[in-house]
């Protein structure tokens, strides 16, 4: 056995890791139907102001990404955005979403669209409070 540590970016041992652990899940959860699923906004000139962005798999819809342009929060196009998403998510036969949040980012925006805070990660030195948010559709 040879353990080695990779201090720069390496896609194919990612690349291997990821596989290894789809051939786990597959095994104990059949094969997945991951679809990305992402909802955005643009101005007139069609610069991006804003977009909630992530993938559904086993039912549920993993948000990976949600921004608003600084000049565009407040206006209620985050909440669009994210009740688009959501439809679609559903129609796709999701039953959760998931997401997480750092502190000073938006738990209380996800809070007042009905997600629950399941979990944290408390805040260190370096590092803000991490809340992990879920939001059930049943």
């Amino acid at each position: 056995m040879k353990i080695e540590v990779i201090n720069e970016e390496d896609t194919d041992v990612f690349d291997a890791l990821v596989a290894g652990v789809r051939e786990h899940k597959y095994e104990n959860m059949g094969p997945e139907d991951t679809q990305p699923l992402s909802v955005v906004a643009r101005d007139e000139d069609n610069k991006l102001i804003g977009g909630v962005s992530g993938q559904t798999i086993y039912r549920n819809f993993l948000i990976g990404v949600v921004w608003v342009d600084k000049d565009t929060r407040g206006t209620g196009l985050g909440r669009r955005l994210m009740e688009l998403a959501e439809v679609e998510a559903k129609k796709r036969g999701c039953l959760v979403a998931q997401l997480d949040t750092l502190s000073y980012q938006a738990p209380v925006f996800y809070q007042k669209l009905g997600f629950e805070i399941v979990g944290t990660v408390p805040a260190f030195p370096g590092s803000p409070e991490r809340y992990f948010l879920l939001k059930n559709y049943q």
